[in-house]
């Protein structure tokens, strides 16, 4: 069993008011809050190990490449990859899958070869497909979905062919919180020799999550997303696709010789890492990991399953409330429009009372187009979350209701 309370006195901003009133943070989807462990790491970092990492021969500098390795080697482990050579740092998810889109399409893909997305993909899973489009003449086709928010399993297979080169599909979606079944995907995919990447800028904090065992090619998230800090990610890929893939960035760092007639590249990861590295931001996001890894992901999984459970049946009891998103399997996510009052109402009178959610498309246009709804509000579960917060989002949603 969590100590809820010992949990959210890890949190201090939870203590903090909002016009006067406590802070009800529901926006969790968007960026998660930070543990006091994460952000004393960044102030140790910063005043005791602050060097530049790698080839230094300095103590700090040996110190830091060490802490910032270690980090590597932690996010191995919180995801079962099989080497750390797999985890690259990026500055989030979005950098992730443009890195892929641009390396491999420059090496797989010729006019008119096939990436398979989702329709309920976040739009940084589809504009760098798109600027492909332009750039490599690849084209993007869509797996459709039912009134619930459901993948249609039995399309995908009709649109996989000779010309699919990648699948790149979301695992939990941040706008539905549909939880896609990823390994039916990745089987499907793999039987007609096609690499699959995974988004899981949304389910890395909620799931548990072991990339040998999905046998994804790929796959991608956001250190805050995950209780981490900002502008810090990861793109995870097999070794041998990694190997595969030319450069994405040059400069320092990614090199293993350079002369004006040739440059030569540094061994895996270093060859997707050009520039100095955020060893600041690899050993915040690492502490941020441990912290979940202390509580369990199985007993996070648990109680927020709890938590939407309780938020689905509160929020449907309110008249012309519509919850967008029904599917079978779902995590953390309940957006919903009330009839007659627009979201962007919603949510800044909500605000008013302290409560945090978030309005609008979610990055998710081409969603909410096919929805024909302009936006949505959500509000986004976390661990350290309660009931008595849900029913404070109930009661304002009522009072925001009786003004209209």
């Amino acid at each position: 069993m969590m100590d809820i309370n010992k949990i959210r006195s890890d949190f201090p901003i939870l203590s903090r008011k909002v016009y006067g009133k406590p802070l009800v943070y529901l926006d969790n989807a968007a960026t998660t809050q930070k543990p006091i462990c994460v952000v004393n790491k960044i102030e140790e970092m910063y005043y005791t190990l602050n060097a530049n990492i790698h080839r230094g021969v300095h103590y700090l500098s040996q110190q830091a490449t060490d802490a910032h390795e270690a980090a590597r080697a932690t996010i191995q482990k919180f995801i079962g990859a099989k080497s750390s050579n797999e985890i690259v740092f990026t500055r989030g998810t979005t950098e992730s899958i443009n890195l892929i889109a641009s390396t491999y399409c420059r090496a797989f893909c010729q006019p008119h070869d096939e990436i398979i997305v989702s329709a309920m993909e976040h739009h940084s899973n589809i504009v760098p497909w798109q600027l492909q489009e332009e750039i490599s003449g690849v084209k993007l086709r869509v797996i459709p979905i039912n009134d619930k928010g459901e993948l249609i399993i039995e399309e995908f297979n009709k649109l996989i062919n000779p010309r699919t080169k990648l699948v790149s599909i979301t695992h939990i979606s941040n706008a539905l919180g549909t939880v896609n079944d990823i390994e039916e995907i990745i089987r499907i995919a793999h039987h007609n020799n096609v690499p699959v990447l995974i988004d899981a800028a949304q389910s890395v904090q909620h799931v548990p999550l072991d990339v040998q065992k999905l046998d994804c090619d790929f796959l991608v998230f956001s250190a805050h997303k995950v209780y981490g800090p900002t502008g810090m990610g990861i793109l995870y890929g097999k070794e041998e696709w990694l190997n595969k893939l030319p450069p994405y960035h040059g400069g320092g760092e990614m090199i293993a010789n350079v002369s004006f007639e040739k440059t030569t590249f540094n061994e895996l990861p270093y060859k997707f890492e050009a520039g100095t590295p955020d060893f600041v931001g690899s050993t915040a996001m690492a502490a941020g990991l441990d912290y979940i890894s202390e509580i369990g992901l199985e007993n996070i999984v648990e109680y927020e399953h709890e938590l939407l459970e309780y938020a689905t049946e509160q929020l449907l009891k309110i008249d012309g409330l519509k919850i967008y998103g029904t599917a079978a399997n779902k995590s953390s996510v309940v957006s919903f429009l009330v009839k007659g009052i627009h979201h962007y109402d919603m949510g800044m009178l909500l605000d008013r009372m302290g409560i945090a959610v978030r309005t609008g498309h979610h990055c998710t246009q081409p969603l909410m187009d096919l929805m024909q709804v302009e936006g949505t509000v959500r509000a986004s579960l976390a661990f350290y979350n309660t009931k008595e917060e849900i029913d404070q989002l109930v009661a304002g949603i009522n009072k925001v209701v009786s003004m209209f």
